[in-house]
């Protein structure tokens, strides 16, 4: 994946293999899209890769789209406590934007902090890229965690969703049309715009949360 690519793609731009084709929504900004038909997985791809990263691009669309996003994201900086479930957010948003590095690293802090579903984001995200070793070491994490005793759960109040509904729409409409997923270009600057630190000898510079993220993506 490369950054800075800030504009949706159509279905003629190309879209990874999908024997199921493109079925995407017919207005995804209205109450008519139907998200059990956009969550139906097409036929399997022809390549494991392939098939990991559409699962990938799926799992991420499905967080970006959790009820709790925002203020898990929100809590992630202004909290005084680790926040697995924002880290998880944020990777999410990361992994959209095409900033896999920074994906990678918030997803490794959210599972280190319990997260399974960020281990088994991982797990796909070292498939996608032929990395099976790897995928393998945390697949068996995330079926680990997933055993284990769950991390402590904040009750959250009622906030508006992460992204608006056309826009998460749009998310699933072009993975379920096997196009790579990303953000509209408006949203996809407000990460790229975010402050970095690049003290880490792996991953470089190194997307940081902002306290002002969740109202810059509402605005």
């Amino acid at each position: 994946m490369t950054t800075g690519r800030d504009s949706l793609p159509s279905p003629t731009r190309s879209p990874r293999p999908c024997p199921g084709g493109p079925t995407g929504p017919d207005d995804p900004e209205g109450p008519a899209v139907s998200w059990d038909r956009l969550l139906t997985a097409p036929r399997p791809f022809p390549s494991e890769h392939l098939q990991a990263a559409h699962e990938l691009d799926l799992a991420t669309s499905l967080v970006l789209a959790m009820p709790t996003a925002a203020a898990s994201l929100d809590l992630l900086v202004n909290d005084a406590r680790i926040h697995p479930e924002g880290a998880l957010v944020l990777g999410a948003l990361l992994y959209v934007a095409h900033h896999r590095e920074g994906a990678q690293f918030w997803w490794q802090f959210a599972a280190g902090g319990g997260s399974y579903t960020a281990a088994s984001c991982l797990s796909l995200l070292h498939r996608s890229l032929g990395e099976f070793l790897d995928a393998e070491v945390w697949r068996r994490q995330a079926e680990n965690l997933a055993a284990g005793p769950r991390p402590s759960q904040l009750v959250l109040g009622g906030r508006d969703t992460l992204l608006p509904a056309g826009v998460l729409a749009e998310i699933l409409a072009l993975c379920h049309e096997g196009l790579d997923v990303r953000l509209p270009p408006r949203l996809a600057a407000v990460i790229h715009q975010l402050p970095v630190d690049c003290d880490d000898l792996e991953y470089g510079e190194l997307p940081q949360v902002s306290s002002t993220l969740v109202r810059d993506l509402a605005r």
